[in-house]
């Protein structure tokens, strides 16, 4: 406040604004300052504490902003509720009743559904492209693009912050104090953030369960919601940095950020994220992703202990009243690192031993991984686990969809000794293990390093190395409550289709699903490729009653010779070439028994293809419901 006298207002700060920016320009050049420091009064209240800060409207802004997050888990939780009631309905009703007595669920659905599918629900931001990678070289490329839904969720999300950036007190005439504003805000929101991008990072996110949200969905959040963040903690940092410099020069603000802990750790968890954003790029990420991957968890863990310094260090009372957020989302972060590392003691070690993994290398430059837990580990169909390899790079592991998997039990080589201990009821039986297979492709890094190593066996026989299992992950679509199930694979996507095979035949047999007509189209590029799968269908194949409930329809792309493009039998046919997909969907739709569940795995092309000819299935109104299996990363 500026002293008055004999009633007369202080003259330094009846001074005009343009004399004073004048002054502080003057400042600024030469280092110097005049007798009276009036730029003390515009410019170094302004540079640091909550001076200028306007923090009830940071706060509005705040709850606004998990009030918008928090509304919106709740629709989709009721949408949730709502999907799994239905989906039991249909399943309780139907699951006795054969195919073409299905009638009422085949068309019993919402009258909007099909054009909300069609023009929203399954619809690629743009034309057809949604999976398909966009490649600027062999080695690299730009990631895929988002569905439309996720575009109006991230460009709500974005546009909300864009908002409430700029919701300023833009007649200040004193710029700094501008700044100041804009500083608070920027650094309130991008710790706003942070909040659920830690939560949509975690394997173990609670809320894939709750909502029916796949982690792929939840990591393209992830990646967007960080980049806003980081933008945001940029934007703290330059309205900082002009307030410093325009008071104490480039050497002052210098000497802040190298002697002062609350500005030096801002500084450097500014930098460190600045770094994720570079790195996090899709040409960098794509080229160098395993290197990537450890240094973007290194840099997150500078920059949340940075931002934890900054907050208690502030010259506030009690530190920033940011402090208790980024407590809470180091906490986050621990706590699904914890659940991570206890998931991956318990399956993966006993009192029976660790976990074996037996690795054969199949033609078409793949291998099939067999590991052999030596606990009990209950796994539904479609679901993955991540693989760790101790010969291979140990640190590194990778998701991989589970092909195929079998309980051991104790007396599972036990034979009855006489005939009367045949017709003895027997004991429950005491689970010693399971057994889970992977077929994973060589790419590069991780897999190619397997696959290589899988070659150095002596020919006919597989190398045997300690391994680990973090999983099983995802809860699986059910596709119980369909009359009718449309499974397309695309080479190694068949590991996600085999699981729901088995499952589906012994829920036929035992009449606990509604499933009475399932198409495997398996799409591969040589003949040799179909041995992936050769141990798991022989025995899907053998399954009782299978030919009244499966038909499988393999396309070979690349034939050497028409003899190898041979029908064995009208449920199991092959044909050389591409499928005409939209034609083949068109037949099913035709055949439909039922509501009709289409899903895909595979290479983001064929996915696209499929998507695009589940959307004009919509124009039959008939119940087709459309799941895609994939890991952007």
């Amino acid at each position: 406040m500026g002293l008055t006298y004999h009633g007369l207002p202080d003259p330094e700060l009846a001074m005009p604004t343009a004399t004073l920016q004048l002054r502080d320009a003057v400042t600024t050049m030469t280092g110097t300052h005049p007798a009276v420091a009036t730029p003390t009064n515009t410019i170094s209240p302004y540079s640091t504490g909550l001076n200028g800060v306007n923090q009830p409207m940071n706060i509005l802004f705040t709850h606004v902003l998990w009030w918008t997050l928090g509304i919106i888990g709740l629709v989709m939780l009721l949408v949730r509720i709502v999907e799994l009631g239905w989906a039991q309905l249909r399943l309780v009703s139907a699951m006795s009743l054969p195919g073409e007595k299905q009638e009422f669920w085949k068309r019993t659905q919402w009258d909007k559904m099909p054009a909300l599918k069609r023009g929203l629900l399954y619809a690629p931001l743009w034309k057809k492209r949604h999976n398909r990678e966009i490649r600027l070289s062999s080695a690299a490329n730009m990631g895929t693009l988002p569905s439309r839904l996720h575009s109006l969720i991230l460009f709500g999300y974005l546009g909300s912050n864009l908002a409430y950036m700029f919701i300023l007190d833009w007649r200040n005439e004193n710029k700094y104090a501008l700044c100041a504003e804009i500083r608070g805000r920027s650094g309130t929101l991008s710790l706003v953030s942070m909040v659920p991008l830690i939560i949509f990072a975690g394997r173990n996110n609670p809320l894939i369960g709750l909502l029916n949200v796949s982690f792929d969905t939840y990591n393209l959040l992830h990646r967007w919601m960080g980049r806003i963040a980081i933008v945001e903690a940029i934007i703290h940092f330059i309205a900082w940095a002009v307030v410093q410099v325009a008071d104490n020069g480039w050497e002052g603000a210098r000497e802040k950020i190298f002697n002062d802990r609350f500005i030096g750790s801002g500084t450097v968890g500014v930098a460190a994220m600045a770094a994720i954003l570079f790195l996090a790029s899709s040409p960098v990420r794509h080229a160098f992703y395993e290197t990537f991957l450890n240094i973007h968890i290194i840099l997150a863990l500078i920059a949340f202990i940075c931002t934890w310094v900054h907050c208690v260090s502030a010259s506030v009372a009690g530190g920033l009243p940011q402090t208790p957020w980024i407590l809470a989302i180091m906490l986050l972060w621990l706590a699904e690192r914890s659940a991570r590392m206890f998931r991956l003691a318990y399956a993966n070690w006993s009192a029976r031993g660790f976990t074996e993994a037996v690795v054969e290398a199949l033609p078409g430059e793949a291998c099939r991984v067999t590991m052999h837990l030596p606990r009990f580990v209950n796994i539904q169909p479609g679901q993955h686990a991540y693989l760790r390899f101790g010969s291979v790079n140990c640190w590194e592991n990778h998701p991989f969809s589970i092909a195929w998997y079998e309980h051991r039990f104790r007396d599972d080589d036990v034979l009855p000794t006489s005939e009367k201990d045949k017709n003895k009821p027997r004991p429950p039986r005491e689970s010693v293990g399971t057994t889970v297979s992977f077929i994973i492709g060589a790419h590069s890094g991780l897999t190619r390093k397997l696959y290589n190593k899988a070659l150095e066996a002596p020919q006919g026989r597989a190398v045997s190395m300690r391994a680990a299992f973090e999983g099983p992950y995802a809860l699986g679509f059910s596709m119980d409550s369909y009359g009718h199930c449309v499974l397309f694979a695309g080479a190694t996507g068949i590991t996600h289709q085999i699981s729901y095979l088995r499952h589906l035949i012994h829920g036929y047999n035992a009449g606990t699903v509604a499933t009475r007509r399932v198409t495997l189209v398996w799409i591969v590029r040589d003949y040799e490729l179909l041995e992936w799968a050769r141990p798991y269908m022989d025995q899907v194949l053998k399954l009782p009653n299978r030919k009244e409930l499966l038909q499988i329809r393999l396309f070979v792309t690349r034939p050497r010779t028409a003899s190898q493009v041979v029908s064995s039998s009208t449920t199991v046919q092959m044909f050389p070439g591409r499928p005409n997909i939209p034609m083949l969907l068109a037949k099913e739709v035709g055949e439909q028994m039922g509501a009709m569940c289409v899903s895909v795995c595979g290479p983001g092309g064929l996915a696209d293809d499929v998507r695009d000819s589940v959307r004009k299935m919509q124009a039959h109104n008939t119940v087709v419901d459309f799941v895609e299996e994939s890991f952007t990363w």
